[in-house]
């Protein structure tokens, strides 16, 4: 059976396999196509090229900007982007620059708990220049301090825990108008996060769509079906184009794999399809 992954994570961001080994993982799995989405970065993505050409494996240029409105952290994808824009390039670099001035504060709170940690490990570990908070709950697992990434953030690094910092984050609009000004597709990723339903989501996306969104994450690792059902609908109400994802990390979120997700995620590899027409890819 043939399988569709369009939200995938590296070594190049937060993920702990790199480009190659993820698409080693995806030929395993059946995938025929995927899309290397790492967090404000694309350098991830000549890597995976080159390990796609190798197994036959189509590999879409993509990113994962998170961004804010109101109390609300919305996280957009970009699809078939132009990965060597320079305009973009320095974008992504200023959100970087946002993140390691944001990290040194989150460690100072964790130290100021009596925990043994330095930024410095963190940066070892991260291996890259794109370092965030999973990158804080991997050391804090190594250090034994908790068993999981899921515990890291419960405990100190999720909103509202002791070692949380907020992060200076774009509106959404403008990382929308940043993907389509280097030629791709912008998608609402895993739309449960916004914790919104009913009339209160289908407002959200319209106004996100005026904005210039082309689609939402409808297929997602931890997505019910009633959420599937609710934004199938959704993109139809709103002519929006519909993707899918498993957002694989590995050892992040262990129980996620590359392109089944928790086990049961089947993406249609007809959404392709739509996706490409719609860029003018056909």
């Amino acid at each position: 059976m043939s399988r569709l992954d369009l939200h995938l994570h590296t070594t190049h961001s937060d993920g702990s396999c790199t480009p190659t080994e993820v698409v080693s993982l995806a030929h395993q799995a059946g995938v025929t196509a995927l899309a290397i989405t790492d967090h404000d970065i694309m350098t991830g993505i000549p890597d995976a090229i080159t390990a796609g050409e190798q197994c036959g494996i189509e590999v879409i240029p993509g990113v994962e900007i998170s961004s804010m409105m109101g109390q609300s952290e919305l996280h957009i994808l970009g699809y078939f982007l132009d990965w060597q824009d320079p305009v973009l390039s320095e974008r992504f670099q200023t959100l970087r620059e946002s993140r390691h001035r944001r990290n040194p504060q989150i460690i100072e709170r964790l130290q100021a708990l009596g925990i043994d940690i330095t930024y410095d490990e963190v940066r070892a570990l991260a291996g890259s220049d794109s370092v965030g908070r999973p990158h804080i709950a991997r050391a804090l697992i190594v250090k034994q301090v908790v068993s999981s990434a899921k515990e890291a953030f419960d405990r100190f690094l999720a909103d509202g825990k002791p070692a949380y910092v907020p992060r200076e984050l774009p509106h959404p609009a403008d990382a929308i108008q940043w993907i389509k000004e280097a030629g791709g597709l912008a998608v609402l990723a895993h739309p449960t996060w916004v914790k919104l339903a009913g009339r209160s989501l289908i407002e959200l996306v319209r106004e996100l769509k005026a904005a210039g969104l082309d689609g939402v994450e409808v297929y997602y690792s931890t997505h019910a079906a009633r959420h599937t059902r609710e934004y199938l609908s959704l993109t139809q109400q709103l002519g929006l184009l519909v993707t899918g994802g498993s957002d694989f990390h590995g050892i992040t979120k262990p129980d996620i794999d590359v392109g089944i997700g928790k086990g049961t995620l089947h993406i249609p590899t007809s959404l392709l399809t739509k996706m490409k027409a719609a860029v003018g890819r056909m």
